[in-house]
């Protein structure tokens, strides 16, 4: 089932012209909308369906520095302060909270990484440290288990995925953007090579600049023009338990994590559990993924199930004035695993017995779009001027979001880059680059 979510209300007009056109309405594109109507830029935010109602409402929550590639440390400070200051900018709460999360093991080679991470956040001057036994076992008790340590990620935190994407394209709204829903886009127009437009099933917006933050989609709308976007989805279960004794705000083990929410119900998740559906497209890119499949292939089953047949990487095509798979899908909301729920239940509950009699107020499947390198892709598109592209957020897109929209904004609007863009570039997966895996 789709997991709770604020809905907003769309513009009525579509505009036949805008300065920007966003497609996506997932936090990276609500950010992204938001920067660029802040610089009086006219924007039209397009989703095929409601705001916020993918991955962006799907995940755990978290907003962390802690255990990140190095690639991504200087944009995740961004997304940390951009976090509180949107916030204060908006006037509305995102359920942001600067709690500090608690992650705990009894795994010493899990231990070890954790440790060795930590020469990573000296470098960025990162404010974590390592919890040892009596601390991580003080900090999160459990029954039955010894923990050999943990660490506690100071000032990392959490935000509300059912409210953050929404609200922040309100806030994108309230600076002259407007926003459209079940409004699909089908297609960019292209005038000897450059973006001149979008075609959307509600008719075309006049544009010299376009931003695809489409998140699991990206590639495919990449495809139908020609362009070559490494890209495939891995399927995750969740749950959200009713409101619950107060265990912690953030806490990670090796069983689950868990994170609470405002009402004081927690999204819990088994980390690390996930399954990868074979499709057309992940054939097409399996080498690019060769290195990412080494790595994690334990914690991923591979199954063959109906996404070949139907969704972002199936079979088949469109074309740009009739029915596309974006009207036919208007929202990924895959079942969740009952057995993955399950489990997650029964490990919560083995773990605190202060969980016995909580039960769980709904489950969601979804799907965590991923480049080969795990690192995002924020980068302009070389050879077709005025397209963009912010996405293949590999699980980070919700914490990592503010500082994803602020960059790509950045790079529409022509400005100084707030970070450095060249980890995030799209040519690093195209120009035959070594991957190197990103951390989870």
């Amino acid at each position: 089932m789709t997991p709770a979510l604020a809905n907003i209300h769309s513009d009525e007009k579509l505009p036949a012209h805008a300065d920007v056109v966003v497609i996506g309405g997932g936090i990276v594109g609500a950010v992204s909308a938001y920067f660029l109507a802040r610089r009086g830029l006219s924007v039209a935010l397009i989703e095929k369906g409601r705001v916020g109602a993918e991955q962006s409402s799907r995940n755990w929550g978290w907003c962390r520095q802690q255990n990140r590639d190095a690639r991504e440390l200087p944009l995740s400070g961004v997304a940390l302060r951009l976090w509180d200051e949107l916030t204060a900018e908006i006037g509305t709460d995102l359920g942001f909270r600067r709690c500090g999360l608690l992650y705990a093991t009894d795994n010493p080679q899990q231990l070890d990484e954790w440790e060795r991470w930590g020469a990573t956040a000296r470098e960025f001057d990162i404010n974590t440290r390592m919890l040892s036994a009596s601390e991580a076992s003080s900090h999160i008790p459990a029954r039955g288990r010894h923990w050999l340590g943990g660490v506690h990620s100071v000032d990392d935190g959490k935000g509300e995925p059912a409210i953050a994407a929404p609200a922040i394209a309100e806030g994108a709204r309230a600076l002259g953007a407007s926003i459209h829903q079940h409004c699909a886009a089908r297609g960019l127009d292209i005038t000897n090579g450059a973006v001149t437009g979008v075609l959307t099933e509600q008719g075309l917006i006049r544009t010299g600049a376009v931003l695809c933050a489409a998140g699991a989609w990206a590639s495919a709308f990449c495809r139908r023009h020609g362009l070559n976007f490494p890209q495939v989805s891995v399927r995750q279960t969740a749950l959200r338990t009713r409101p619950a004794p107060n265990l912690g705000e953030a806490i990670y083990t090796p069983d689950c994590a868990l994170t609470r929410r405002l009402d004081g119900s927690y999204t819990v998740a088994i980390s690390g559990k996930a399954q990868m559906e074979i499709t057309p497209q992940s054939l097409r890119y399996a080498r690019d993924f060769l290195p990412m499949y080494r790595k994690r292939w334990r914690n991923v089953e591979i199954r063959v199930g109906e996404s070949f047949f139907r969704g972002p990487e199936a079979l088949g095509g469109w074309a740009a004035n009739s029915g596309t798979p974006y009207e036919r899908i208007r929202e990924l909301d895959p079942p969740a695993k009952a057995d993955i729920v399950a489990a997650a239940m029964a490990r919560v509950k083995a773990l605190f017995p202060e969980m016995a009699k909580v039960e769980v107020a709904e489950s969601w499947g979804g799907y965590v779009d991923s480049t080969p390198d795990a690192v995002p892709v924020i980068s302009p598109v070389d050879g077709m001027p005025g397209f963009y592209l912010a996405a293949g957020t590999s699980g980070h897109g919700f914490g990592l979001g503010p500082g994803i929209g602020q960059l790509a904004a950045d790079l529409v609007a022509n400005d100084t880059p707030c970070v450095d863009p060249a980890p995030f570039r799209l040519s690093r997966l195209q120009d035959g680059s070594r991957v190197k895996v990103g951390a989870i």
